[in-house]
């Protein structure tokens, strides 16, 4: 508001030299499935995650534990790209990605652990911010403010989605359990409502940003985050103060705005808002209305779209970074497609988007496909794959899928015991 040269190369070894270090073992005895998937759909999401884990040890600051905004989708050596914009977002997405790549086996415990604690300490001691909020973007070696970042909401409260998964985790390690709770509970979230009743979009050179979260989207995660503080929380009425508008599309009547699809996705990838609901609305099985609105409006557009083909959310395009999708429709449509707009619904329609996945990389292969996984997006008619993969959409793709397979994030996430004092403040109920 991010295939390679052959068929062969879509096995472990186009990943090397440090696949080795992520080589997949069987899911861990404690993993509990929350959607029956047939051998091949749980061996290909395996996968997916697999290679999106592998993107977050990569390509990561040696010294600051920062995550790169985006890097090659074509890397084929595994190191890091030159570019130097971190997205402290992605870096958020990044430590929870690291706890499923221990869990699932792709990497040595020691490894994440030590990368974990390495971007904790960085974060906490010695990255600039305000009132323990993050720059959005910063350099991913100094750590610094890239381009006149704002100092951004929501972007540290996917950060801290991040860090609460890596404490829950490594729940026995002194060290992360420290870091991590002082970095949660330094945060005055009362600050960032510069008196009003909802939260500011963020902060820039002296001055709060006159945007708010004041609408449904994505802000679900900032303000159960914001009320659940046990140093400075933000009164539970905040819940009430944004709106919450309805949409109608084909039949579909769900809460929404003109947003992309991902606004449906990325609170859904660490707080479990299955079989709860508020005063307002069961916004998992929202969700699940938006993302078949979603489809329905692809589906409604005709050619290129299909059953096999859907998807459209933020993403790059041709034309650059573009806020697309729909409904209603955003941005300049043209055909391309954005595999994370269904890895990141896996939980919601998981039938229909492993359709989609499947059918990309088959038809696809090694032009949308690669080491990290699939590149941002492509438009096939046009010729064009994107060079990119970015941290952000291979992170909410990894998330989502190993919600699917086991709910270990949500069930990680949930054991903070913030997470069930948000819950319980901000009004929900148990469906």
């Amino acid at each position: 508001m991010n295939r390679r040269k052959a068929m062969a190369m879509l096995s472990g070894a186009a990943l090397a030299p440090s696949l080795s270090a992520f080589a997949s073992k069987p899911r861990a005895a404690s993993a509990r499935p929350t959607s029956s998937l047939s051998a091949q759909d749980d061996a290909f999401l395996n996968d997916l995650e697999r290679r999106g884990c592998l993107y977050f040890a990569e390509q990561a600051g040696a010294k600051t534990g920062q995550v790169l905004d985006r890097a090659a989708a074509n890397n084929t050596d595994g190191k890091r790209d030159p570019r130097l914009m971190a997205s402290i977002a992605a870096t958020g997405f990044g430590l929870s990605a690291l706890c499923i790549a221990e869990h699932r086996g792709y990497q040595q415990r020691a490894q994440v652990i030590a990368q974990i604690r390495k971007t904790l300490r960085y974060h906490l001691e010695q990255m600039p911010g305000e009132h323990g909020f993050f720059y959005h973007f910063n350099d991913v070696d100094l750590g610094g403010s890239f381009g006149g970042s704002e100092v951004s909401s929501i972007d540290t409260a996917l950060l801290l989605c991040g860090v609460l998964t890596a404490r829950a985790h490594f729940h026995n390690d002194p060290e992360i359990v420290h870091l991590a709770t002082e970095l949660y509970e330094r945060v005055d979230w009362p600050w960032m409502l510069d008196g009003g009743t909802t939260l500011s979009m963020g902060w820039r050179r002296g001055s709060f940003l006159q945007s708010r979260w004041d609408h449904y989207c994505e802000l679900m995660m900032l303000y159960l985050l914001a009320i659940g503080s046990p140093t400075h929380p933000i009164d539970p009425a905040c819940w009430d103060a944004w709106s919450r508008p309805t949409m109608k599309y084909a039949g579909f009547d769900y809460i929404s705005a003109a947003d992309p699809l991902f606004v449906h996705q990325y609170s859904h990838a660490w707080f479990d808002f299955r079989n709860k609901r508020d005063t307002y609305a069961d916004y998992f099985a929202n969700s699940i209305i938006a993302t078949r609105a979603h489809q329905r409006f692809c589906l409604d557009m005709g050619k290129p779209y299909s059953l096999d083909y859907w998807g459209i959310s933020a993403s790059d395009s041709e034309r650059g970074y573009t806020a697309w999708g729909g409904p209603p429709a955003l941005g300049r449509i043209d055909g391309s497609v954005v595999p994370y707009a269904t890895t990141g619904s896996l939980p919601f329609l998981p039938t229909d988007c492993l359709r989609v996945l499947h059918s990309l990389k088959e038809q696809h292969g090694a032009k949308a496909w690669g080491r990290y996984g699939f590149c941002d997006a492509f438009h096939p008619a046009a010729s064009w794959y994107d060079p990119d993969v970015l941290g952000i959409d291979l992170g909410i793709g990894v998330l989502m899928a190993e919600n699917l397979r086991s709910g270990f994030i949500w069930e990680t996430f949930a054991r903070n015991p913030e997470v069930a004092i948000a819950f319980d403040r901000a009004g929900f109920h148990s469906t």
